[in-house]
């Protein structure tokens, strides 16, 4: 994926639909696809999007996926086959697109099933990269570590757990408790709310064993920073560590974002951050960088104009005026 702009990159999704909501947490009457599909989108334009299953057990997720344009195939159930009948329609469809569309550089296989392995092995050798989508907790190791990157979809109860807390479940249950210990549940929630905020960046991670620096990236940005050249820039860093580690995500250690993670490194003393222009880079922690470099602001980008001005004013004083020799 390095090397390529967002607009190059055409993107194709293969989903499948009974993996992704069978033992997972997620149901298909609260499956959501959008969160996954924005970070694809990120990524560049995803031209194909299908989804494989026996839909008449999955008929209540039909309208939601139908309303963010994925394409449902319906695969009935097989006395033989049963279950790995939509796998194996969703490898021959995946690889005749592989052969037939030059264009697209990226699949997207929604599974956790290392079954898939092979595929994701056929592709990459093809050229193309492939990142994997599926909840961690029903994820294949061996099929994360065969994808070039991989997404991780989180249940509605991990992401909204303070909007349940608010309303009904769980929330229902503690506040029977609050007649006896109200104290209690109230503290608790201000813990939930602490912890929250925690992930925003890693100023929080005084108390909450939070924003915790991941050793992956103290590796990958010493590795690069003592074969580097000149200033890097941090995209390239973050490749990097998904290269090494495709199910990387700087929020699962606490940071809302990679900038946030560049930046508890540099409190560690192992880079230093500057600005160019309105693009910043990441350089060694002893680096010796000229002053307007050297500058987050780029404020005294300027001062060092007068030096070489001095040097032409001086070569040009040693040499005679030819005007002055004819007169």
């Amino acid at each position: 994926m390095a090397g390529r702009t967002d607009e190059q990159h055409r993107i194709a999704l293969f989903i499948d639909f009974e993996n992704l909501v069978t033992n997972t947490g997620i149901s298909s009457n609260n499956f959501d696809l959008q969160p996954a599909l924005d970070q694809l989108l990120e990524q560049g334009k995803v031209v194909f999007r299908r989804a494989y299953c026996d839909w008449s057990r999955f008929a209540d997720a039909k309208v939601r996926l139908h309303d963010v344009g994925v394409e449902l195939v319906d695969v009935p159930p097989s006395t033989r086959a049963g279950k790995n009948s939509a796998d194996m329609r969703l490898v021959i469809d995946a690889l005749e697109l592989c052969y037939a569309r030059e264009q697209i550089d990226t699949f997207v296989i929604g599974s956790g099933d290392s079954d898939f392995c092979p595929l994701a092995y056929k592709l990459r050798e093809n050229g193309r990269t492939v990142i994997g989508l599926a909840v961690k907790e029903a994820s294949s190791r061996m099929f994360v570590n065969a994808c070039d990157q991989f997404i991780y979809m989180r249940p509605k109860s991990h992401g909204g757990k303070d909007k349940d807390h608010g309303g009904k479940g769980k929330g229902d249950k503690d506040e029977g408790r609050g007649k006896r210990g109200g104290k209690g549940n109230k503290d608790e929630g201000k813990g939930h709310k602490a912890e929250s905020s925690g992930k925003e960046g890693h100023e929080g991670k005084g108390g909450k064993n939070k924003a915790e620096v991941p050793a992956i990236a103290r590796e990958v940005v010493q590795s690069l920073l003592r074969r580097a050249t000149g200033p890097l820039n941090p995209s390239l860093i973050k490749e990097t560590i998904v290269r090494k580690e495709p199910d990387f995500d700087e929020r699962d250690h606490g940071f809302s974002t990679f900038a946030r993670l560049l930046e508890a490194l540099e409190q560690e003393g192992l880079l230093r951050r500057i600005q160019q222009g309105r693009q910043g880079y990441v350089v060694g922690p002893d680096t010796d960088l000229p002053a307007a470099e050297a500058t987050k602001g780029g404020k005294n980008r300027g001062a060092k104009a007068p030096a070489p001005v001095e040097e032409e004013d001086e070569e040009l004083e040693s040499y005679p005026d030819p005007d002055d020799e004819g007169l």
